[in-house]
This record gives structure tokens, C-alpha cells and sequence, in this order.
């Protein structure tokens, strides 16, 4: 599942998951001849980066009107960077990244150059990310910092990678048992060898170069052209893991790094036991959005505890899974727009009036909001193609089905809400045609790196907080900033005034807390009546990790 969310920077995201060693392998096992073979590439690899890098600091990014397609009006301007597709080969194939940008807006004197934003997925974009600079949360970090964004490989107009037919991501109703036939999955294992290929066949011999190792030599590229000597960055969800990499790989040109609910980057986890993890969270979190509907039941008549309300959504689910509400929405599409409660609390109260709604006999609200849309249809298929490349390339999958069953089944026995819909997304991943990398041991040492700030949410179900905690042991001087009590995935830029205050002060000042800090929870979302709810719709657009959904 996507680990990219959006934040809340400002109300604008996987989590894409790491994986263990192939059915108990050890990762990075194999004959001497091909560790030496594999230290060679990545010395090339380190060369072609510094030799990409200076290019880009030369040629600089000619920015101008953003084209009609990216639908970003003034004052952003866009621009590219060209990058080489294998940091083996800097001479080689090139590939161009699109870039946003709005110049900082105070006096040229408190310029501290440009912040430059990932929000995760992996494949999503931050094209829109300049679009921030009006929001009132970011007014002051805007004065001080030009505002970027860009499409990193594969994504958007970022040398797109696409893996099957746009048309095929509309299919509706579908199905989506918490606890799946042996037919059912013999039908996704299926699906699943047919998606790999068709990954294979669009992308061709680029395929192996769409990775997080790769995201961050690009970062570094990206960092050259803008004329910065160093970089100052914000990263969510998956944006903390390759931002994470970066700070391994180029510690010495950090200026500022905020990492925005993070990946547990243990090489361990990447990316098939952080999948498992996060399915396990989201159990947790869906529960907090039932107990949330259970105290507001003279709102929503769901039920005055979890398990009263529970039982209706399983009405809503059999009443969906017999006859598809519009034709459109059947139990995939239910589950679908019920995970974005997971990712954000704003989303509650609109979801929990489509199913009121529904059981009240109004499907409508629910209709609206699940049915698939057909003018998202390329965006989505791009990213699935992304996401999926990102994670496969990066580290070894199990290859036997049987792992996945045993480790799947077990988890859905306390965990069903979401574990197979995750474990179908990824199930690519186990027969993935490309060579799989050993993931980087991130790690920087005392004096190797600034201080970084790390923010994260207690109860956040798409990075659990244990990776906030792992990568403060990994990133030698971190400082932790926790929302305690609360679960939006991205809290940069939000409803927590305690949370905006650290973070200001580290971008504007370059102070962290010492120690570290904790935060009250931001307020809980009040109910609101069918009619507000009609009104606001989806909370969207935010600026921030993009979900999965």
C-alpha cells in the first residue's frame, strides 16, 4: 500500500512497504564475483551522479510558464532537469523530471534558498506543491524559501511509466473478501503475473532504473540545478525513506532535512515486512474511526460502540457485495474510499455520512464518493506503475506464494480490514522480472550530518510511529517532534499549531528541540449533516502524502 499520504501540509500520499530477504534468504548473499561486481556499479553509479550534478549546476533550470497540462497558474513557473536514466552511464539515455517553482516572497536578504518537497507514494508528484506558498500555514516559510515541487522518474510527465491500459483501473464493481476463496486467489495470483508482465513489456530495459536509490541520486541532480550547495528538503511518508537514503549517500550536502511520518528503513522491513506492519496499523486506526462514529451516534445512528458500528459497515459491505450501489460501487470500491479515513481524520465525517446514509436507504452520498472517475484514471494507473516499480526494484520479495498465504492469513485473523487488499497490491513484487537490490543500510554517524527533525503521529496506520523511532537511532543527531494520541498521516503544515511551531523554527532558525518534544493531539473532526457534507464534499485538494485509495 502506498506509504505516500497527504500531509496535512496545509489540508492539501502506501505505503509502499519494505520487504525482507526472499523466503528467508540473506539479502546481499552470492559469490564474491558478484559483491565485487555490484561495488564496482556502485562506484560508477557515484561518479555518474557527481558528473550528472555538475551538468545540472551548469545548464541550471530554464523556468518559465508551467504548460497547460500541469493546470499550475501564475506566479509558478516550471521547468526540467535532465537526468541520466543509469547513474552507471551519466553519457547514456536521459530522462527529463518536471519541476515546479514560486520564488520566495520576502526580501532578497532572508532568501535561505529553496525547499524542495517529495510527498511519498512512491509515484506521487509534488508539481503542486508551490501552490502552498498561499496558504496562510506557510506564509512565513514561503518568505524565506523559494517553494518547489517536481515529478520524480516515472511519475507524471517525469519519463511516465505505465504497467496496463488506464481503462483497466475503472473496472467496477469488484470484489475485495476480508477473508478470500482459494479461487479468489488463484484469480490475483493471475492478475498479478499478468501486471508484472505488462510492467515488463511498456517499460522494456529502463525497468531496473525506477527505484529509491535512484530517486535520491536524481534528488541530488535536482538539488545542483536549482544553484543550491546544499539541500534543504521535506519529505513525507515514502519521501522520508529515499530522503533518508540521500542523508546517507550525501550527508555533507544537507542544510535542513524534515522527515514527515516516516518509513522504518531497517533494510530488514523494505519493503514486504512494512507492508505487513502497516496492514496491522490500519486495523488499529480503522478501529479509532469506528469508536469516533460510536460517540457521535445521535449524528450517524450507527451504533453507540465499535462493535455496533462494525456490524453496520458489514451491512453496508453485504448490501454492496448483492447489489453494486450506482452499478459502480461494490465491496473494492467501499474498501477503497473507507481507507482514506485511515490516512486522514478529515475525512471521517463525509464517510461516515455515505454509510449512514446507505443504511438509512439513500446511497448517494456513498455513489458519489466511490464511484471510480474516469478523468483520474491515467493519473492513478501511473502511479500504481510507479509504486510498484519503486518497491519490486528495490529489495527481494518472497518468490513462493506460500509465504505470502501463511504470512497473510495469520495477520488477517487480527488485522482483516485491510491486510489482502494490501497484500494483492503488492503481490506483483513475487514475480517481478527485474534484477531486486539489496537495500541501503541507512545510517549516518555522530558530526557525519546536521540535525534533522523528524515529526510523526502516534497512531499513524500508513508509517507506523516505531519507523519515526528507528530512524532517530539511524540518523546520528535526529530530534523528534511527536503528535501523541493522533493518526493523520502527514502532520506538516496542518491543524497543530505545536507541531507548525517546530517546524518553523527549524526551517526559519535551524533550531530543534533538544530531545525531542511532544504535542497534544489536534482537535477531533466534529460530525457535520448530510447538507455540510454535500458542501465540502472531499476535503481535497491537500498538499501532502498522496494515499493509496
Amino acid at each position: 500500500m502506498k506509504c505516500g499520504a497527504l500531509t496535512a501540509l496545509g489540508s492539501l500520499v502506501l505505503s509502499g512497504l519494505v520487504a525482507a530477504p526472499a523466503d528467508g534468504a540473506t539479502a546481499g548473499a552470492g559469490p564474491a564475483a558478484d559483491l565485487y561486481a555490484a561495488a564496482r556499479a556502485r562506484a560508477h553509479e557515484t561518479r555518474g551522479v557527481a558528473r550528472a550534478a555538475e551538468r545540472a549546476g551548469a545548464a541550471k533550470i530554464a523556468f518559465g510558464a508551467c504548460p497547460e497540462a500541469e493546470s499550475l497558474p501564475a506566479p509558478v513557473t516550471c521547468g526540467t532537469v535532465e537526468v541520466p536514466l543509469d547513474y552507471a552511464e551519466p553519457d547514456g539515455r536521459k530522462i527529463s523530471l518536471t519541476v515546479s517553482r514560486v520564488e520566495a516572497s520576502g526580501p532578497a536578504a532572508q532568501r535561505q534558498g529553496a525547499l524542495v518537497f517529495n510527498p511519498g507514494g512512491p509515484g506521487a508528484s509534488s508539481m503542486y506543491f508551490p501552490l502552498a506558498a498561499e496558504l496562510p500555514e506557510w506564509k512565513r516559510i514561503a518568505g524565506a524559501y523559494d517553494i518547489v515541487g517536481y515529478a520524480p522518474r516515472g511519475v507524471g510527465r517525469s519519463a511516465p511509466l505505465s504497467c496496463e491500459d488506464p481503462a483497466d483501473t475503472l473496472k467496477a464493481p469488484t470484489q475485495a473478501p476480508t477473508y478470500p476463496s482459494e479461487s479468489y486467489k488463484r484469480e490475483r495470483i493471475a492478475e498479478a503475473k499478468a501486471y508484472a508482465r505488462g510492467c515488463a513489456d511498456h517499460a522494456g530495459a529502463a525497468l531496473p532504473h525506477y527505484n529509491s536509490l535512484n530517486n535520491a541520486r536524481d534528488l541530488d541532480v535536482l538539488r545542483a540545478a536549482l544553484g543550491e550547495q546544499k539541500l534543504t528538503y521535506l519529505g513525507a511518508s515514502y519521501g522520508t525513506y529515499f530522503g533518508a537514503v540521500y542523508a546517507t549517500l550525501f550527508p555533507s550536502h544537507v542544510r535542513r532535512m524534515v522527515f514527515d511520518s516516516a518509513v522504518d528503513p531497517d533494510p530488514r522491513k523494505i519493503w514486504y515486512r512494512n507492508n505487513l506492519d502497516q496492514s496491522a496499523a490500519f486495523e488499529r486506526r480503522w478501529t479509532d474511526f469506528l469508536g469516533w462514529i460510536a460517540r457521535h451516534d445521535t449524528t450517524y445512528h450507527l451504533g453507540g460502540d465499535v462493535e455496533e458500528v462494525r456490524k453496520n459497515y458489514e451491512k453496508v459491505r453485504a448490501g454492496v457485495t448483492h447489489e453494486p450501489a450506482g452499478g459502480k460501487v461494490g465491496p473494492g470500491q467501499l474498501q477503497g474510499v473507507m481507507l482514506s479515513a485511515g490516512y486522514y481524520d478529515d475525512y471521517w465525517a463525509i464517510r461516515a455520512t455515505a454509510l449512514s446514509e446507505y443504511v438509512k436507504g439513500n446511497p448517494k452520498p456513498l455513489i458519489e464518493q466511490a464511484t471510480p472517475r474516469p478523468e483520474a484514471a491515467a493519473d492513478s494507473e501511473n502511479g500504481n506503475a510507479v509504486y510498484t516499480a519503486v518497491e519490486c526494484n528495490d529489495a527481494p520479495w518472497p518468490t513462493d506464494w506460500r509465504t505470502w498465504d501463511r504470512d497473510n492469513t495469520e495477520l488477517a485473523r487480527t488485522a482483516p480490514f485491510e491486510t489482502w487488499d494490501n497484500a494483492f497490491m503488492n503481490l506483483p513484487c513475487a514475480y517481478w522480472p527485474a534484477p531486486r537490490q539489496t537495500p541501503l543500510d541507512v545510517g549516518t554517524r555522530p558530526g557525519e550530518l546536521p540535525p534533522t527533525l523528524i515529526l510523526a503521529a502516534e497512531r499513524d496506520a500508513a508509517t507506523p510511529y516505531a519507523g519515526a523511532l528507528e530512524l532517530r537511532r539511524r540518523l546520528a543527531g535526529s530530534v523528534l517532534v511527536t503528535e501523541r494520541d493522533a493518526g493523520t498521516h502527514g502532520v506538516a503544515g496542518g491543524s497543530n499549531a505545536c507541531i507548525d511551531s517546530y517546524l518553523e523554527d527549524y526551517l526559519l532558525l535551524g533550531r530543534a528541540p533538544v530531545g525531542g518534544a511532544r504535542c497534544a493531539p489536534h482537535a477531533e473532526p466534529n460530525p457535520v449533516s448530510l447538507e455540510a457534507a454535500a458542501e465540502s464534499a472531499d476535503p481535497l485538494p491537500r498538499i501532502g502524502p498522496v494515499p493509496r485509495g
